[in-house]
């Protein structure tokens, strides 16, 4: 084999090593990826379900139940215009109440319930993260303008 043989099957085999990492990088960047969601955006069909995702909004009043096992827990997440039954199975953040805002991640399942896996409740009266924010404002925005003649 003469040496610009060598060379260039060298040339591509570090190449085809190249775009094999490439790729691998890729693939595990789209499996941890997490989308933000309202309520509103679920309910028309913009997620996908078993897919992981974010839903944001406010702990809708009355909603929180609590199982007998004492770790699971079953509650609604609106943005005022919509909600999204939850359920989650541990211990909720100290803040966690009825009427403050709140991201859960998870997955939503076939039947419309979402399964999450952690759930952040709103640290002060002035932060609410800007997804969510922007979804509650959405959400009254087209509330008003259903009800406007």
């Amino acid at each position: 084999m003469k040496a610009r043989h060598k060379r260039l099957a060298l040339i591509l085999g570090g190449m085809g090593l190249l775009t094999a990492a490439i790729l691998l990088v890729l693939s595990a960047f789209q499996e941890n990826l997490v989308f933000f969601h309202s309520p509103s955006d679920i309910l028309q069909g913009q997620a996908t379900p078993e897919r992981m995702l974010r839903i944001g909004g406010i702990v809708e009043e009355g909603s929180v139940q609590r199982q007998a096992d004492g770790l699971t827990v079953q509650f609604a997440v609106t943005d005022t215009a919509s909600s999204i039954p939850v359920v989650y199975q541990g211990s909720l953040p100290d803040l966690f109440r009825e009427g403050k805002g709140v991201v859960a991640q998870g997955r939503l399942d076939e039947a419309g319930l979402f399964h999450a896996s952690q759930v952040l409740a709103k640290h002060d009266e002035n932060y609410m993260p800007p997804e969510a924010a922007d979804a509650l404002q959405q959400a009254q925005k087209s509330m008003l303008t259903v009800v406007q003649p």
